[in-house]
C-alpha cells in the first residue's frame, strides 16, 4: 500500500524587530542631540540673566522691592476684560515688562500716586522705557473717571483691564497686613509675577529695581511682543 502522507504540521517562529544597524543608530542620536542644543541656546539667555539676577549677588547688594520666590506665572485663565466687556486674554500681556497698578475704578488717592509713580518711572527709563508697558487693573464694576483715564495714557498707551478681586487675589498677592491695592507690582516678558513694591513706594529706589531687570534681561528682552 502506498504511505499515506503525514499531516502537514506548522511551525510559528517568532519575528524579530529589524535591527537598526550602526549608521541608523548614531543619525538618530546625533539628531536628538542636535535638537537638545537648539533649545539649550534659546533657553540659555534667559536663563542666564535669572540666574545672574536671583542667584549671583554680589555681597552688599539689596533690592528695594520684593522678590517672590517661586514666581507665579499669570494664570491662562484669569478673567481679563476691556473697559467695552471685551474679553481679553492673558496671554496677551506677556513679552514685555509691566508695571501694574491695582484699584477700584474711582481711584483713590493711594491708586493716584501709584498711576503717576508708573507714568514718571516709565519716561524716565529713556530708550528703555518702550520695554515696559504701565497696566491699571480696576477690580470692580465702576466706571473711571475721564481725567483719571487721560492722565494713565499721557504720552504712552497703556493697559487698562478690568478683573474681579478675587481672581487677581489668587495671582497677585499683598504682604501680610496690607491690601491688594497698597502696592505696585512688577510682571516680567514671560508672565511671571516675580517683584512686589512696598506701599508708599520711593520713586528713585523703585526706579533702581527696574534698571536693574531690564540689564539683567537685556540679552533676550527687546521692545514689543
Amino acid at each position: 500500500m502506498p504511505e499515506r502522507d503525514s499531516p502537514l504540521s506548522f511551525t510559528v517562529h517568532s519575528m524579530q524587530p529589524p535591527a537598526l544597524d550602526d549608521e541608523a543608530v548614531r543619525r538618530t542620536r546625533s539628531g536628538r542631540m542636535k535638537m537638545l542644543l537648539v533649545l539649550a541656546v534659546c533657553a540659555a539667555p534667559v536663563i542666564a540673566s535669572y540666574f545672574t539676577y536671583f542667584v549671583i549677588r554680589p555681597e552688599g547688594r539689596t533690592n528695594y522691592s520684593e522678590l517672590i520666590q517661586p514666581q507665579a506665572p499669570i494664570p491662562a485663565d484669569l478673567p481679563l476684560t476691556d473697559l467695552q466687556g471685551a474679553t481679553v486674554k492673558a496671554e496677551t500681556l506677556k513679552g514685555q515688562w509691566l508695571m501694574v497698578v491695582v484699584s477700584a475704578a474711582a481711584c483713590d488717592a493711594v491708586c493716584e500716586k501709584h498711576l503717576w509713580v508708573q507714568r514718571q518711572l516709565r519716561e524716565t527709563l529713556g530708550r528703555d522705557k518702550d520695554r515696559v508697558d504701565k497696566v491699571w487693573l480696576i477690580i470692580d464694576a465702576g466706571t473711571p473717571k475721564p481725567q483719571t483715564l487721560a492722565g494713565v495714557t499721557t504720552n504712552t498707551d497703556a493697559t487698562v483691564l478690568r478683573v474681579p478681586r478675587a481672581a487677581l487675589a489668587a495671582w497677585l498677592r499683598p504682604a501680610n497686613g496690607q491690601a491688594l491695592e497698597d502696592h505696585l507690582y512688577i510682571v516680567d516678558p514671560l508672565g511671571n509675577w516675580m517683584m512686589r513694591v512696598p506701599p508708599n513706594a520711593e520713586p528713585a529706589k523703585l526706579k533702581s529695581d527696574v534698571i536693574k531687570l531690564l540689564r539683567a534681561s537685556a540679552g533676550w528682552d527687546k521692545a514689543g511682543r
